[in-house]
């Protein structure tokens, strides 16, 4: 997601759909006052949270992804709706877990990274029980952790760790990496510590001890771990090192006073006087730092939290990588980034680029995209092109030199683009709207592929990275009301994700023209002026291709899901259902209806 800029979570439209919102919201709301909660199953073996989990999965990249037992999502779907909810419950009555398929990824140096692969019916239970835990661990995590968390992201902790580093001037950072934190996670002080939290029924605690200990086919029953494949793994994760964060936020930020104060800024003044640490953590999954204002303290938080992990968590810390750097003399890295106060008059201020590592896998990347070009020039290969180049630019555009990073980038790989696209390329075609809308003040003539102007490597400049808005919240009134409001019409990820994913059978032309179409309707739906998401948008051929209607733009409209249904809708049934759903004051009933008359249907 671009930086700052939050879409309408579908999770959210999903809950208010299957009336779950109400219960998810109490569970937050009750694990604020430290409620316990004994009777989590009966929740999560509701029929609403069960076919809620069946829409959440169903959509994701990894849903067509088989287990141990090759069964995938479509071979979920197939039951009818009272069938999944009764084999759900069934599962979860006696529940013995489906072994697990171990498939191992390389990672970029080389080193081979295990996942875990449950099946298809396990992930669908994990996700039943992630959707109930998720808002009770919510409701006590730590602010600043932002990996695997709902409305957070990387660019969020990269925007914190520029504010700490540029504002207040912690030149000292202790970077810790933990040895192989996945594999190694104690599953009894796991339980111990949402048992902490208020999750406290002991037949939910007694399956996530079984799913924990799983069989890895061909491998074993393992006695520590988190498998990283699972649904459930992120926010397991994030449970066991919410500890370390609340540990280190006990030292200065959050520490306790005999004094009640009423503005947190008067509390930390007051705490400048005493021994304490001043001291700020950091974290995305199980990659955080510790900032630090002298050499003193970041020397003594660096053995404390060694030997605090090892003592509370049973964690190692990798030697070679976790070091104290001061950022006036050396660089550290940080999700792709790597940053440095510099001196500028009388005051030093953040520069950053790229990692050296994320500068040869950009490069690497992208001439991979162009051999595919060459290999296969096909309207998709081109989009998946752009679609990188777009994507690049989005996550390193918070880097303040970036262009000279993108200039690297595009020097190396615009040689490979000339000499493989010499024969599929000219200098005839169209700059689509997307290309004007991200890329239209490049002063220089593009290359055209299949007819379509490919994205400039070397066209970027720097944004900054945006602060996480701590009111944003799934789980409040407030928070979901703040999601709403602050949407952005043109999100880049869609864009990307539209040029990555073109519908396979339909033309070149229809392709490229939903891109076109949804940065001309700013994103929003033709029919409720909505914005539109990844899970819920579909083109409408105004006059259907059944009738001879083209793919040509102006015979195509974006619409939601929801929206396309009630357009086509004859059922009375069907069509207060979708009403209902999409709400009445939404809808545009003059659009709606002359779309619906085109297509032959009757006014509403």
């Amino acid at each position: 997601m671009a930086t700052g800029k939050l879409k309408k979570k579908q999770t959210i439209r999903n809950n208010e759909y299957y009336d779950t919102q109400a219960v998810f919201d109490d569970l937050y709301a009750k694990a604020k006052q430290n409620h316990s909660f004994t009777n989590l199953l009966k929740i999560i073996t509701s029929e609403q949270n069960i076919l809620l989990a069946y829409r959440n999965i169903k959509k994701n990249k990894g849903s067509k992804t088989s287990g141990t037992n090759k069964n995938n999502i479509i071979d979920v779907g197939d039951k009818e709706p009272w069938r999944l909810v009764a084999y759900v419950r069934a599962r979860l009555d006696n529940f013995t877990p489906h072994s697990v398929r171990r498939v191992e990824i390389e990672k970029y140096n080389g080193a081979l990274r295990p996942l875990g692969i449950p099946t298809i019916e396990d992930r669908l239970i994990q996700q039943c029980i992630k959707q109930v835990l998720e808002p009770i661990c919510e409701a006590q995590f730590y602010k600043h952790s932002y990996g695997f968390r709902p409305n957070r992201s990387t660019h969020h902790a990269i925007a914190r760790t520029m504010f700490l580093t540029n504002r207040h001037n912690f030149q000292y950072v202790v970077d810790i990496d933990i040895k192989g934190f996945f594999d190694n996670v104690n599953h009894s002080k796991l339980l111990k510590q949402m048992w902490a939290l208020g999750i406290r029924d002991k037949n939910l605690l007694c399956i996530l001890s079984k799913m924990l200990k799983a069989e890895i086919k061909g491998i074993g029953i393992p006695t520590k771990g988190v498998p990283q494949g699972g649904i459930l793994s992120p926010l397991l994760s994030n449970i066991v090192l919410n500890e370390l964060d609340w540990w280190i936020a006990n030292q200065w930020d959050n520490k306790k006073t005999v004094k009640d104060y009423a503005y947190q800024s008067n509390k930390l003044k007051s705490l400048k006087g005493s021994k304490l640490k001043e001291v700020y953590i950091v974290r995305y999954a199980d990659d955080f730092k510790l900032f630090c204002k002298n050499r003193d303290a970041a020397n003594k938080l660096f053995i404390a939290t060694k030997q605090w992990l090892s003592e509370r968590l049973g964690l190692e810390i990798s030697p070679e990588k976790s070091k104290i750097v001061n950022l006036k003399r050396h660089y550290s890295e940080f999700l792709g980034i790597r940053l440095k106060l510099w001196k500028r008059g009388n005051q030093y201020a953040v520069k950053s680029y790229m990692t050296e590592k994320s500068v040869k896998k950009c490069k690497e990347n992208l001439k991979g995209k162009v051999k595919s070009m060459q290999k296969e020039t096909t309207i998709a290969s081109v989009m998946n092109f752009n679609a990188a180049v777009l994507g690049a630019h989005n996550y390193y555009s918070v880097a303040t030199n970036v262009n000279l990073d993108f200039c690297k980038i595009a020097y190396s790989v615009n040689k490979s683009l000339k000499c493989r696209t010499k024969r599929i390329s000219s200098k005839k075609g169209k700059k689509s709207k997307t290309y004007q809308k991200y890329y239209g003040d490049y002063d220089k003539p593009p290359t055209f592929v299949q007819e379509i102007a490919l994205f400039p490597i070397v066209h970027i400049s720097n944004k900054k990275a945006m602060g996480m808005n701590q009111d944003i919240c799934n789980y409040t009134q407030a928070g979901q009301k703040l999601i709403h409001d602050n949407l952005s019409n043109i999100n880049s990820e869609i864009v990307y994700y539209l040029m990555r994913n073109p519908v396979f059978g339909e033309s070149a032309e229809f392709n490229d023209n939903r891109i076109s179409l949804y940065v001309a309707q700013n994103g929003k739906c033709f029919v409720t002026g909505e914005a539109l998401e990844i899970s819920n948008m579909e083109v409408h051929h105004k006059t259907p291709q059944q009738h001879k209607g083209k793919d040509n733009y102006k015979n195509l409209v974006f619409v939601s899901g929801y929206a396309h249904k009630l357009i086509h809708a004859t059922e009375q049934a069907t069509i207060e259902k979708y009403i209902k759903i999409l709400t009445r004051q939404a809808i545009d009933f003059k659009r709606l209806n002359q779309l619906r008359v085109s297509v032959g249907n009757l006014e509403i």
